[in-house]
């Protein structure tokens, strides 16, 4: 209820303010599925909440939780808690519990905001390659274009899921889980890759009706 609530509140100024486009929707998978997203500001999230229909469980840092008021928001609307400076075994349990009812989580897989628009990707934490093995999740690849600035679109795009299946039964220690990191920092720039030439395909296809009009004159 207070999702809806937020979202009619909030939907109207955010319009201008930010406006947000999500390509790739087709992508998302029914039922469970780890949604990992690059990170570059608190409005990340906000942004794609708003322009999404769906119901989906955020993986937020304790940081977010030390103000009451906006810790009790965050928890209304299905936020868990994770300590990003050690094993939070509460927080992955959480997690793992949502997944197998069925749910969407929604993970910065990184853990921090990166600093500049210049920089493509940090390091990707363990804990979300764990969780999508131990539960035999699909991941959903997220690309976030740039930074949210006011008055320009925020553009997400959503790639094909995949799976961590190759890992399934074996033991999870700490190679096994670095090459599994591996794997979706591969995948999340991959379907970076794809937007850009998404992009300098339209790109193209423009110059050439262009081109073709004025000739036509």
């Amino acid at each position: 209820m207070l999702l809806w609530f937020l979202r009619i509140l909030l939907y109207i100024p955010m319009l201008f303010l930010h406006p947000t486009k999500i390509k790739g929707k087709k992508n998302l998978p029914k039922g469970k599925a780890i949604l990992s997203c690059n990170h570059y500001s608190n409005w990340d999230i906000v942004l794609y909440y708003l322009n999404t229909s769906k119901r989906l469980r955020i993986l937020a840092k304790s940081e977010l939780f030390k103000n009451k008021l906006f810790g009790k928001a965050l928890k209304n609307l299905g936020a868990i808690e994770i300590d990003r400076e050690g094993n939070d075994i509460g927080a992955i349990k959480s997690c793992m519990k949502v997944l197998k009812n069925g749910e969407k989580l929604f993970v910065f897989p990184e853990g921090t905001r990166l600093k500049k628009d210049e920089d493509i990707l940090g390091e990707i934490k363990s804990g979300m390659a764990l969780i999508a093995i131990k539960t035999q999740t699909p991941i959903v690849p997220i690309w976030i274009k740039s930074r949210p600035k006011a008055f320009r679109r925020s553009v997400y795009t959503i790639g094909e899921p995949f799976e961590l299946s190759e890992f399934y039964g074996k033991k999870l220690d700490e190679e096994t889980l670095k090459q599994a990191d591996e794997i979706i920092r591969a995948k999340m720039l991959e379907t970076r890759e794809q937007s850009l030439k998404k992009k300098e395909k339209k790109k193209k296809e423009k110059v050439k009706t262009s081109k073709a009009l004025e000739i036509k004159k």
